[in-house]
């Protein structure tokens, strides 16, 4: 039995945790960035809208390119090369100025973050029980938001002193997440584990094929695993009416002549609700199954748009953000570790980089969509189209986990394409 931390997660859990809450306390740079470039620096909004979209795209190629070395080259070293990747692109960003170099040093930064998230999920997945991978990736989400909330504010206070301070601290503080990950973070991928390393799953089954012998077929890839391919496709849908709460609710509500001090207040609103609310909620949904998790957290996301489609005063909207906030809480850690579960230990990296890919191509892709749709037929045709792609994304994953939770075939865990039962609505499989 390997030793266990605080309500039973390993020590080494707790390490990832600290580095993650360390990378998002000095997110100083991210939040700045348009601000940067426009106000410091001079650039035109269509440069600026260029450069902050460069930042998606490499977090999109980060997310593949991260699943794949940590499966092949190891979750530790994976992550700590691309901290040290971020940290540099980083420093450069806050150091150039010719137009080419921001670009470039943008695209790095998006890659290296990218290449981050699939590794960490992967070497959490590994550590902790899949009893508690719920909880954990729960965890994890609490410290990405509570790094945010008071990143924020520090950074309002930093920025007194120039955007370079900005840049660089955040370099500096991803450095340090690099070293607390290199100095406590041992290996935990199978078959470069440290000797004694205990495992936090049972020993996989052999494959068999059609005829139940072992090995009579091959091991494929996760385009084989058709179920999976659909789940990823459901949450790209989710996440891109997801992303509509940031640009375009911006957009409407500037049209409707709030000021940015009412944006700024639901944005706290939502940070405040996830940073109080969702390792308690999370515990207290720990006996439900995974797939009525996520259909309850589409659901809501889902109805927290539709009340949006109807706001006009800070009241309905404060109303609306509190709904979908706790759509949010509900989908961000059961979806992670239903990933994480749906793999085998050798190509969890690939999975959770696929996973997160999809949350990437949202947040490059949702702010052009969602303009777009503003511009051809109006906030209230947007915010329904969320509505719709919420629910129907929670109803999709129900029917894709199934109402009893989420089991992983053993073809799949290894890696192959046998397809998850699909449920019906009288409950039966098909």
């Amino acid at each position: 039995m390997p030793p266990t931390g605080p309500r039973g997660l390993p020590p080494v859990f707790w390490w990832i945790w600290a580095s993650l809450l360390i990378n998002w306390l000095g997110a100083f740079a991210g939040p700045m960035l348009a601000f940067s470039l426009t106000a410091d620096r001079g650039y035109s909004d269509s440069y600026t809208g260029l450069v902050v979209s460069l930042l998606g795209l490499g977090s999109i190629v980060g997310n593949v390119a991260g699943g794949v070395l940590a499966d092949r080259c190891g979750r530790r070293v994976t992550l700590v090369s691309g901290h040290v990747w971020t940290a540099v692109g980083m420093a450069a960003l806050g150091l150039v100025q010719d137009r080419t170099a921001v670009a470039a040093a943008t695209f790095a930064v998006g890659i290296g973050t990218g290449v981050v998230r699939p590794a960490a999920g992967a070497a959490l997945a590994d550590v902790v029980q899949a009893v508690d991978r719920q909880r954990a990736f729960a965890l994890n989400y609490w410290a990405v938001n509570a790094g945010m909330a008071i990143s924020a504010v520090l950074a309002g206070l930093m920025v007194r002193e120039g955007y370079t301070l900005l840049f660089l601290a955040d370099a500096g503080t991803t450095l340090l997440c690099a070293l607390v990950i290199l100095a406590k973070v041992p290996e935990t991928l199978p078959g470069r584990r440290p000797s004694g390393a205990a495992r936090a799953t049972a020993p996989l089954k052999p494959l068999r094929g059609t005829d139940g012998t072992p090995g009579a077929r091959k091991a494929a890839g996760i385009r084989q695993d058709r179920p999976f391919i659909l789940f990823v496709l459901l949450t790209l849908l989710f996440a891109l009416a997801f992303e509509q709460r940031s640009g375009s609710l911006a957009m409407v509500m500037a049209a409707q002549g709030h000021s940015p001090t009412v944006f700024s207040l639901l944005n706290a609103v939502n940070a405040v609700l996830v940073v109080i609310v969702q390792i308690p909620l999370t515990g207290l949904l720990s006996r439900f199954p995974r797939g009525r998790v996520l259909w309850a957290g589409g659901t809501l996301v889902g109805a927290g748009f539709a009340v949006t489609a109807f706001a006009d005063g800070p009241g309905l909207y404060v109303a609306a953000v509190v709904v979908w906030t706790f759509g949010e809480i509900l989908q961000a850690p059961a979806g992670s570790a239903v990933v994480a579960e749906r793999a085998s230990e050798q190509r969890r990296g690939r999975y959770l980089g696929m996973y997160a890919a999809a949350w990437s191509a949202a947040a490059f892709l949702g702010p052009v969509s969602g303009g777009w749709i503003l511009d051809q037929w109006g906030g209230t045709a947007l915010w329904t189209l969320c509505a719709v792609l919420g629910a129907a994304a929670g109803c999709g994953w129900l029917l894709i986990i199934g109402a009893q939770g989420f089991r992983t075939a053993p073809a799949v865990r290894e890696g192959g394409g046998t397809p998850l039962p699909l449920i019906t609505t009288d409950g039966n499989r098909v």
